[in-house]
């Protein structure tokens, strides 16, 4: 049902919106011990069921939670599995021109998932909420098995603590996958039937600048997509079939700057071609994410949901410029294959981009009435 739906509609969300203030207070209480984990918890349910009924109000079929009981999009995910410490890297992630916190993820044990991992918790508070609401699906956004890896080899430390209790690549790759495959078979005993994974990675990859930097050109781009493809495929196997598995890349989105910048061709045959996902959310908002062309790779029938509108800017893309664009795209990919979405979420950490929550649901109508008029939805 998940992915009638989603193909029907032809307009989507990534998933994350911006904080409201009585979240990032209530976070800052709980930080400074004013309140307790129980107080905190009960704000985020109230600022969630308020969310999930703007979302409804504003069209949305596919509603998240906005991701407001996490702190990073990824980091909290990767903490929540067995084997995992919540850590502190000598510097935070670099972007165009800020450093974000310098929180990270390290391995101190054998990896595997864990029935309490709170985004279990999350999904389930979410999916109550709606349902008993006709047409309405609870999505679950988590990072990618590959985006947990790369924060595992993030550093000396992190890759001295892997190699401790993983000097077999093998075993690694067989744990992560297993963890993540526990995972999302356990949202979907809990009633999950769409689950995207959010993942950076490929975007980095295509950045061959970012790679100079980071590795002083000792960069082999198709031994690390191998890395990354088989990470990924692995905890996805074997899946329901009324499972709807998607994933989103990106190349970075933190107070709304980037990290990375180059078009897909790169990663086109291992990424599109092979990744055995139903649908790729793609960034397509300025000429960092390159042209169209490299969509030809993308399998017959695989739906691509079009990242057009920004959620790093305010200002409101022009529904003639988005038209135009999505006709542009059917030179690779059928229409009745597209969708239309905001690039990345609004807020991907709690910092949230620079916009206000007005400006937030403007997109997000945008892209609505946008994908009426182009499908007739």
């Amino acid at each position: 049902m998940a992915t009638l739906t989603a193909t029907k509609l032809h307009y989507d969300i990534v998933g994350s919106f911006l904080r409201p203030n009585a979240i990032k207070q209530a976070r800052a209480d709980f930080a400074a011990k004013k309140i307790d984990q129980e107080q905190l918890t009960t704000g985020e349910d109230e600022a969630i069921r308020d969310l999930v009924a703007k979302e409804i109000d504003a069209g949305l079929k596919i509603v998240t939670d906005g991701e407001f009981r996490r702190s990073y999009w990824h980091l909290d995910t990767f903490w929540g599995f067995s084997g995992i410490a919540h850590t502190y890297a000598d510097h935070g992630y670099l972007f165009h021109d800020e450093e974000t916190r310098n929180d990270s993820a390290q391995v101190v044990g054998k990896i595997a998932f864990d029935p309490e991992h709170n985004d279990l918790k999350a999904f389930k508070f979410l999916n109550e909420l709606v349902q008993d609401q006709p047409g309405i699906i609870a999505r679950q956004s988590i990072p990618s098995p590959a985006q947990f890896y790369a924060e595992l080899v993030r550093g000396v430390e992190n890759e001295e603590a892997l190699h401790k209790y993983y000097p077999d690549h093998a075993e690694l790759v067989h744990d992560i996958g297993q963890a993540y495959h526990d995972l999302i078979l356990a949202l979907y005993d809990a009633g999950c039937r769409d689950v995207k994974l959010d993942d950076c990675t490929w975007g980095m990859v295509v950045d061959s600048d970012f790679w100079q930097e980071m590795t002083n050109g000792e960069f082999d781009r198709d031994a690390l997509q191998d890395t990354y493809l088989e990470l990924n495929n692995a905890a996805i196997e074997d899946l329901p079939e009324d499972l709807r598995i998607s994933t989103h890349i990106c190349r970075g989105n933190y107070h709304s700057t980037w990290a990375a910048k180059g078009g897909y061709a790169p990663v086109a045959g291992h990424l599109f071609a092979q990744e055995k996902v139903d649908a790729f959310y793609l960034e397509f908002d300025d000429e960092r994410s390159g042209d169209f062309a490299p969509l030809a790779e993308v399998p017959a029938g695989t739906q691509v949901v079009l990242g057009l509108v920004t959620s790093k800017r305010p200002e409101l893309e022009q529904k003639e410029t988005l038209i135009k664009r999505i006709n542009e795209a059917t030179q690779y990919v059928p229409l009745e294959n597209l969708s239309l979405s905001t690039q990345c979420g609004f807020a991907s950490t709690e910092e949230g981009n620079q916009l206000t929550e007005q400006q937030q649901w403007d997109k997000i109508r945008l892209v609505v009435d946008t994908a009426q008029e182009v499908w007739g939805d």
